[in-house]
């Protein structure tokens, strides 16, 4: 499915015209809204720009009252201070289930929002009157976990991001203090829930995905570290590479699935994947990163490896299901065989030549981009396939200036590839072939 995520919404309203102008009838609307996962009576509903309006009120609502209560603090008996923030977080939470079992469900999931900063002002405030603060990442994992039961209780996709942004926040000061955040999988398993079985969201999905890749990340750096705080080393590169390319197929069979969302889902994946692995081969055109890379001590090989051979077998399997083991299967090879180059060579004396090579496996994946566009008549894969050459070249000109030869060179080499991909889409599509 090829259409924009951010307009799919429109179809309600666009259905709802049609049926007016009598271009087509009610029902033939509403299957049309279904094929979408659309609703198609929502245009009668609150908008999407009123909502937005409507949860920016409640933030600010709720900023004003701390701000007046952290004015006044100091003036504030205590017992009042006390059971002021346990009244008003308890009023704001009522008043937000009563919208919500009342049917206003998307109301009631701005009223949570709006309790849920109470409450966190709540946590902050009392460890302030009492002084609790011994360990100051506990508050916020406090706040962070007393959002989490409201967002799987009404699955509402803004609450559970709410509650994944804080348990965010809360891992990076924990691991920042050099502590394991153990408990952090408990937040990414409540989204997941949501996003199974509460409404779409691109946003929560995107985040959700990141809180699992760097949890990953953070455990081998917790496994593998020789020293109290979290070190980025060349193991993490590998295995970085190995998530993507697992994400990439796992987005495709995802995309095989039944479901419009499960479709949507894939179709996110697979495009933000390809992006991120697309400036990821941006950042190793340069020569710089392959002397870091062969320099590393690379002292947990083995471990490193059988996680990278694991990721690749997975994506192997997924990439059979969802009809794309070609394009995964070159991703592997290309993966597998570049690591094991790298873990075999013995200085970083060949950089230079690993650095051609991807520059030139850049072109390529930027050539077969616009192919594809082309050929499949999808606009994101041609600008994009336009854009990696483009800024390929452009990298390409900053690091070689003042080698004009050199970059001369390599320009008139783009160009004939360039040509060489023009003459065969000419040759085989006629010359009416455009973009």
């Amino acid at each position: 499915m090829r259409l924009i995520r951010l307009l799919k919404n429109d179809i309600a309203r666009e259905a709802s015209e049609w049926v007016d102008e009598s271009i087509i009838s009610e029902d033939q609307a509403q299957q049309i809204c279904r094929r979408y996962d659309v609703d198609y009576y929502q245009h009668k509903n609150a908008s999407l720009g009123y909502r937005v309006l409507l949860g920016l009120g409640y933030l600010f609502v709720g900023l004003a009252v701390i701000t007046i209560l952290g004015a006044n603090w100091d003036d504030i008996p205590r017992p009042v201070r006390m059971g002021g923030l346990v009244l008003l977080t308890l009023a704001t939470q009522f008043f937000g289930m009563k919208k919500y079992l009342s049917g206003q469900h998307a109301g009631g999931a701005g009223v949570f929002l709006l309790g849920n900063f109470f409450f966190g002002a709540a946590i902050i405030l009392i460890a302030q009157i009492y002084h609790l603060g011994e360990h100051m990442p506990d508050g916020i994992f406090l706040w962070a976990i007393g959002t989490l039961p409201l967002a799987l209780i009404t699955r509402s996709p803004l609450l559970a991001l709410q509650s994944m942004v804080l348990a965010l926040v809360w891992f990076f000061v924990e691991s920042g203090m050099g502590f394991y955040p153990a408990l952090f999988p408990l937040f990414f398993l409540g989204t997941l829930y949501v996003l199974l079985r509460g409404a779409p969201s691109v946003t929560l999905l995107l985040f959700t995905v990141f809180a699992i890749g760097l949890w990953f990340e953070y455990s081998l750096s917790e496994w593998w570290r020789d020293s109290r705080y979290f070190y980025f080393q060349a193991e993490h590169v590998a295995v970085s590479v190995g998530l993507f390319i697992l994400l990439y197929a796992f987005s495709h069979w995802l995309y095989k699935k039944d479901g419009v969302v499960a479709r949507d889902y894939g179709a996110v994946l697979a495009a933000w994947s390809l992006r991120f692995g697309l400036l990821f081969m941006l950042v190793m055109s340069f020569e710089g990163p392959w002397e870091d890379l062969l320099s590393a001590d690379w002292a947990h090989r083995s471990s490193m490896a059988l996680i990278s051979l694991g990721f690749s077998i997975l994506a192997l399997y997924l990439a059979a299901l969802g009809g794309k083991l070609r394009s995964v299967g070159t991703l592997v090879f290309v993966y597998l065989t570049t690591l094991l180059l790298v873990l075999v060579s013995p200085d970083d004396g060949g950089a230079i030549y690993f650095q051609v090579v991807y520059n030139l496996v850049l072109i390529g994946l930027g050539i077969a981009l616009i192919a594809k566009g082309i050929h499949g008549g999808i606009s994101h894969y041609f600008f994009l396939g336009v854009a990696t050459i483009l800024l390929t070249a452009l990298l390409r000109y900053i690091d070689l200036i003042g080698d004009y030869v050199g970059g001369a060179l390599l320009f008139l080499l783009f160009a004939g590839l360039l040509f060489a991909a023009a003459r065969y889409w000419r040759g085989h599509h006629g010359e009416g072939a455009s973009a």
